[in-house]
């Protein structure tokens, strides 16, 4: 089984987050080091370690992730101009916390993600 993390007690309301929004699939909170003006996490409410991990009966958490975060863009008022949606996995991929999670990222021109 895996290891409980910080964002599962966040899920449960143990620990203070800003929680924008939260149903049985998901939730969503404010990241507490933003790295732009709108910087958001999305996370399944089940423990779901990495997109290693990733099962089938995990996709309507995961559908939910991108139809959350389209909300919440259009309630930060960034949709428009646009925004950035990114999901790490693993140690090189920069992921931090263990279970899986995406970032809506916005409120600002982001530039090229990798350089060509």
């Amino acid at each position: 089984m895996a290891q409980e993390t910080i964002f599962s007690k966040i899920i449960r309301r143990e620990i203070p987050a800003d929680v924008l929004y939260q149903d049985e699939l998901v939730t969503a909170f404010r990241d507490i080091h933003p790295r732009a003006p709108t910087h958001i996490l999305i996370v399944p409410n089940v423990l779901i370690p990495t997109a290693n991990d990733v099962a089938a009966e995990h996709e309507a958490a995961l559908g939910r992730l991108f139809t959350v975060a389209r909300k919440l863009a259009a309630e930060a008022g960034i949709a428009e101009n646009g925004y950035r949606l990114i999901v790490n996995c693993n140690q090189h991929g920069g992921q931090e916390v263990f279970h899986i999670h995406m970032h809506l990222v916005g409120g600002k021109a982001l530039g090229p993600m990798l350089a060509r």
